[in-house]
């Protein structure tokens, strides 16, 4: 479709970029107002509102993801997601640590690059240590961890996606869907924060059809993304260090874009206040944290929001299984440092 829409100067990979950015701004600004945070969801002493908001979005993500699908503007057939060969190792260990992770710096990498952009110090950091161990982990000295890992796999056949099972994509997608808008519905939260979690929730199908289709070009294909940050950082990294070298990718407008956008609401609602590191406890604990979240992210195929808000609702079996892993990692760490000294200054912060 790109072809026609009229742009001479612009490659398909170029306006990815500029597309990336919008919708990273909106990101960035509806996530900064609604404090849109799986980790929250799970252990936070709101959790039952923050994971509303959460489970709100994703049933609109599904919804709009399983539309596309139908009306075949896009397809995952080829997509990562979908391998039959299940590196189960990778995602399990990739999964538990990731959550570990996320638990002890206080934040995935989405909400970590919310909060860098309104003035914390902590978050930026823990994004650096994160970027660069996760692109250690996916090209550098630690690659051979990973490949090595993937080398463990299982044989998924045609379960690939939920779609396989009886009743196919209708039925699953309108089961998940249902659950997760009931529980956003019961979750306490006011009708005008479940609204902004429906808007992003539709930020998901838009990304996958923005690049699966509106800027599909057979000349010069872009891969299909939507919503995710452990690839999108490493890819801002390494574009930050050789800029010359390498052209700016889809992934690096994302970043770009929720930074932009998070700043753009915390400025106008006034909530930008530069916060640091209290302590020498706390600061190891963020590195450590951030180092497992980037070892992790990469390990397990992403991160709670490109391998579960983009990646449930693709129905991919490897997308649920990396969530559940994900949760599980989380919640094991927050049960077995709760309390702890460094636990209880963290819930003071």
């Amino acid at each position: 479709m790109f072809e026609s829409l009229g742009f001479e100067e612009l490659t398909a990979p170029q306006v990815a970029v500029y597309f990336a950015l919008i919708l990273g701004t909106l990101f960035g600004a509806l996530a900064e107002r609604t404090k849109f945070c799986f980790r929250r969801g799970l252990v936070g002493e709101d959790r039952t509102q923050a994971m509303g908001v959460w489970q709100t979005a994703l049933a609109v993500a599904i919804i709009g993801t399983q539309a596309a699908v139908a009306a075949e503007l896009i397809s995952f057939d080829d997509h990562r997601f979908m391998t039959s060969d299940l590196p189960i190792a990778a995602i399990i260990l990739g999964g538990l640590i990731f959550g570990a992770g996320m638990v002890l710096t206080r934040g995935c990498a989405s909400r970590l690059t919310v909060l860098s952009a309104t003035g914390n110090l902590r978050a930026l950091t823990v994004l650096v240590v994160f970027a660069v161990t996760a692109h250690a982990t996916l090209k550098g000295a630690l690659a051979p961890l990973r490949s090595g890992l993937n080398t463990m796999t299982y044989d998924l056949g045609d379960l690939v996606s939920l779609s396989s099972l009886p009743g196919g994509a209708t039925v699953w997608a309108g089961l998940l869907a249902i659950a997760a808008l009931a529980f956003g519905l019961r979750s306490g939260n006011r009708p005008t924060t479940l609204i902004l979690a429906v808007f992003i929730g539709a930020l998901v199908p838009l990304g996958w059809v923005g690049t699966g289709y509106v800027l599909y070009d057979d000349f010069d294909p872009i891969n299909m993304e939507s919503l995710a940050f452990t690839s999108p950082w490493t890819d801002t990294l390494f574009w930050s260090v050789a800029a010359s070298s390498i052209p700016a990718s889809f992934g690096l407008g994302l970043i770009g874009g929720t930074l932009l956008g998070s700043f753009l609401s915390a400025a106008a609602a006034r909530r930008l206040q530069w916060q640091s590191f209290t302590s020498a406890p706390e600061t190891l604990r963020y590195f450590g944290g951030a180092v497992l979240m980037g070892i992790g992210g990469v390990l397990a195929g992403g991160c709670t929001i490109g391998a579960g808000l983009s990646g449930i609702p693709t129905l991919s079996v490897a997308a649920l299984l990396t969530l559940v892993a994900i949760t599980v990692g989380a919640m094991a760490t927050h049960a077995m440092t709760r309390s702890t000294p460094t636990q209880k200054l963290a819930a003071a912060e």
